[in-house]
């Protein structure tokens, strides 16, 4: 019931029929889920043969634990935390604060149907899925008694020492939470009950949660609680009542369909330098977004900037303000299409000035902050409407951004699954899977879900996913090329090809890592061809390209230290390639050249080298959500560019993040890779040392919705931090194309924008903390 809630009015359900694929081979499509009525949810019960490649003993170490096998009842009076905790800990996995971060001790932690009752935290190790029956979500439920700081704990603090925490926030990588209902009611009213304590980075989800606080007056419950990290991505959240329903600070982030009911304040912003929220709604709050403004340096960051779209509030005295009323830069405010319904105030300030009178109305298009247009540099301070992008129907559905969940096949019958493994598949890591897995595709795609148990699938030629596949891992399940099909940049190769060039069908990922075990300087780690003809049938969630830095990748600090500069150091040449005839909705996804080494105590820099991060040259629709490349999607470090856009058209990018390489300029780009005219590599115009974040060529229809770009390091150094000249441009745009940029971010740079390789916008015009923020920049 819960997650059909949910989902409504966000594309078409995971149970929709998904059988229109074209390009399979099967005799006998799948028609949609065959799961009874009284069946718990698949992951119960399909054989779990996952197994983690690369632990120092993977035969014995258990990613899948049910927590019913580990004594929790479920029951609803019986206290099941130490059951719980004893699930998500067995196995020697990274925690405790003694261990930084690792990949090596995965697990998925199942709650199936049922109320466990809970009188202190649960601590979610790193590298855990806590996942619970998609078809009637469990509750945790926590006691009258209950002691500590949430719920549910991804960084616990360690006792005597503020800021001591298990985990460094920045480094707090892969964690993902769905499907639970959390009870806060039985805890007194006024105390600081809380749902999840999320302070998390790149890597990371929350789906398909419910959070209960209690709506008396003075109520201190919190649904999230969120001081500090380096995210990330969630979505199709409900919180009613509470305090706050969030409570945020966090560097970015995005956000996707959240509902908050009779809260006293749906979102509480402390401090960020960008957030996008797509697809709000607020029903009977006091306040809708409150936020802490005003701060205009690193020690006093505030609420950088806010980039809201496609909300709806109701009955609510005001949408949003803010904590300063300054008439010259106080952060980025970005308002489009937010409907309000006996809203009086939609824009105000703490003790009750009112910037932007409501009602009944709808706000089409508003912002706060620093406004550009085309080649000049100079601004306009605005508090007023600002330029309304131009969206391609093709990105909308019900006049909004269009916006789907992540599927889960939650009325499907374990009988429709297929297991790679029990089809011959060995995921450990070292035998060559390629055939077994090409196999599994040409024989199943389409008529199964094929799921890929735990493991590391070793390639070494081109695995190409037909249209038609529904496909999805289990703690991450990673496909890893190697070999001499991957190692001329002069000759690159797909290392897997989503859909054979021209084809059309459904297509779907999820939970997945795709990597290398390098030198792999000549792969074209995805190259996604696929083009659904249904919207955002083509889709990828929760599923990361992560190249070296992690056991089995051999690009780790043993072989790659910090300046090796070897030539066994090159990860790829691209990390994702969408064609010229796809369309895509990716959501979640991070394409991370690792910039430090997970499985090492030390976490020492590493020196490795990918020549291009996401390449898009899609004709659209693509929507691009929660992306890192740092993109939410997020791209990093790769050495030509994090993000281009070539001869594109109707994309929506949400929250884009993007990291320049460490080592630039020593040496500067394209060294060493070469430019590629037939991928349409970007030029480099005199005095630029270092990557393009985003670079855009002759595309029409793009929609930035959120961008933070960050230059860091000046060969390892950051010297060059304080006055941000580790980088001189960063974000280029061609006078031919149409592109609307909001609520953009950049750290350490000179210049924010540049319109044909010359610099247009410089940031120190719009210093905002540690960050410089611009609010709109049109064509």
């Amino acid at each position: 019931m819960l997650a059909t809630l949910l989902l409504v009015g966000y594309g078409f359900l995971a149970s929709t029929p998904l059988a229109q694929a074209l390009g399979s081979a099967c005799s006998t499509p799948i028609s949609g889920g065959t799961a009874a009525a009284g069946d718990p949810f698949w992951m119960q019960n399909i054989d779990h043969q996952g197994t983690s490649a690369f632990n120092p003993d993977p035969s014995s170490y258990q990613v899948f634990r049910n927590v019913k096998d580990f004594g929790a009842a479920g029951d609803g009076t019986t206290d099941d935390t130490d059951a719980i905790n004893s699930a998500i800990s067995s196995g020697n996995r990274c925690g405790g604060g003694t261990c930084p971060s690792s990949t090596v001790t995965p697990a998925v932690v199942f709650f199936p149907q049922g109320t466990y009752k809970v009188s202190a935290p649960l601590i979610a190790y790193y590298y855990t899925q806590l996942i619970g029956d998609a078809r009637v979500p469990p509750t945790i439920l926590a006691s009258s008694d209950f002691a500590g700081i949430a719920v549910i704990d991804v960084d616990p603090y360690i006792p005597g020492g503020y800021g001591a925490q298990w985990y460094n926030d920045t480094n707090n990588f892969f964690r993902s939470v769905r499907n639970f209902v959390i009870d806060l009611t039985e805890m007194p009213a006024t105390s600081s009950a809380t749902g999840l304590h999320w302070q998390v980075s790149q890597g990371t989800s929350l789906y398909n949660i419910v959070v209960e606080m209690s709506t008396a007056s003075d109520t201190a419950h919190q649904g999230i609680f969120m001081e500090n990290g380096s995210g990330g991505f969630f979505g199709d959240l409900v919180f009613n009542g509470g305090k706050y329903g969030m409570w945020v600070g966090n560097q970015q982030f995005t956000v996707r369909n959240v509902t908050f009911n009779n809260a006293q304040t749906a979102i509480f912003g402390d401090w960020n330098w960008g957030w996008t929220f797509q697809g709000v709604n607020i029903n009977n709050c006091q306040v809708g977004f409150d936020l802490k403004t005003g701060g205009k340096s690193e020690s006093d960051q505030t609420v950088g900037g806010e980039a809201i779209i496609d909300a709806v509030a109701s009955d609510t005295p005001i949408f949003l303000r803010t904590s300063n009323a300054s008439t010259s830069l106080a952060g980025s405010l970005v308002l489009n299409n937010i409907q309000l319904n006996n809203v009086p105030t939609a824009v105000g300030v703490v003790g009750g000035a009112v910037v932007l009178s409501g009602g009944t109305t709808t706000i089409a298009s508003w912002g706060q902050g620093n406004v550009y247009s085309g080649t000049s540099s100079s601004y306009s301070f605005v508090q007023g409407n600002i330029a309304a992008p131009t969206k391609a129907s093709s990105l909308l559905s019900g006049g909004k951004i269009f916006g789907r969940t992540r599927p889960q096949y939650e009325d499907y019958a374990v009988s429709q699954f297929i297991s790679v493994k029990s089809e011959g598949a060995k995921g450990d890591g070292s035998t060559d899977d390629t055939a077994a897995l090409q196999a599994v595709f040409s024989k199943y795609s389409g008529c199964n879900i094929i799921f890929f148990d735990a493991g590391t699938y070793v390639i070494t030629s081109t695995l190409t996913v037909p249209a038609g596949t529904q496909m999805i891992g289990e703690a991450w399940s990673v496909i890893q090329g190697q070999g001499s099909a991957f190692a001329d940049q002069s000759n690159p190769t797909p290392m897997v090809q989503v859909g054979a060039s021209g084809s059309s069908g459904i297509l779907e990922i999820t939970d997945i890592i795709f990597s290398v075990q390098g030198p792999t300087p000549g792969a074209i780690v995805v190259e996604w061809n696929v083009n659904s003809p249904t919207q955002g049938g083509a889709g990828m969630w929760d599923s990361h390209i992560r190249l070296g830095g992690a056991a089995g990748t051999d690009l780790e600090s043993s072989e790659c230290p910090s300046g090796s500069d070897s030539t066994s150091c090159f990860a790829a040449f691209l990390a994702l390639h969408l064609t010229s005839g796809s369309n895509a909705y990716l959501e979640g996804t991070w394409v991370w050249l690792a910039d430090h080494d997970l499985d090492s105590d030390a976490q020492g820099q590493l020196t490795l080298f990918s020549g291009r991060g996401i390449l898009s040259e899609s004709a659209g629709p693509v929507w691009l959500i929660g992306t890192s490349t740092l993109f939410s999607l997020a791209s990093e470090h790769h050495t030509l560019y994090q993000y281009s856009l070539v001869s594109a058209q109707d994309h929506y990018m949400g929250l884009i993040q993007t990291e320049t390489p460490y080592y630039q300029p020593s040496p500067t780009p394209p060294t060493p890779f070469s430019l590629e005219s037939s991928y349409n590599d970007p030029s480099f115009p005199s005095g630029q040392v270092a990557a393009w974040a985003l670079n855009v060529q002759t595309s029409t229809d793009i929609i930035v919705f959120g961008a933070g770009h960050y230059s860091f390091y000046q060969n390892y150094a950051q010297t060059c931090l304080p006055n941000s000249d580790c980088q001189s441009q960063i974000v280029n745009v061609d006078s031919g194309s149409s592109i609307f940029i909001y609520n953009l971010a950049t750290i350490g740079v000179t210049n924010q924008l540049s319109v044909a390789g010359a610099a247009v916008i410089p940031a120190s015009d719009n210093v905002d903390g540690l960050q410089s923020t611009f609010t709109v920049w049109t064509q």
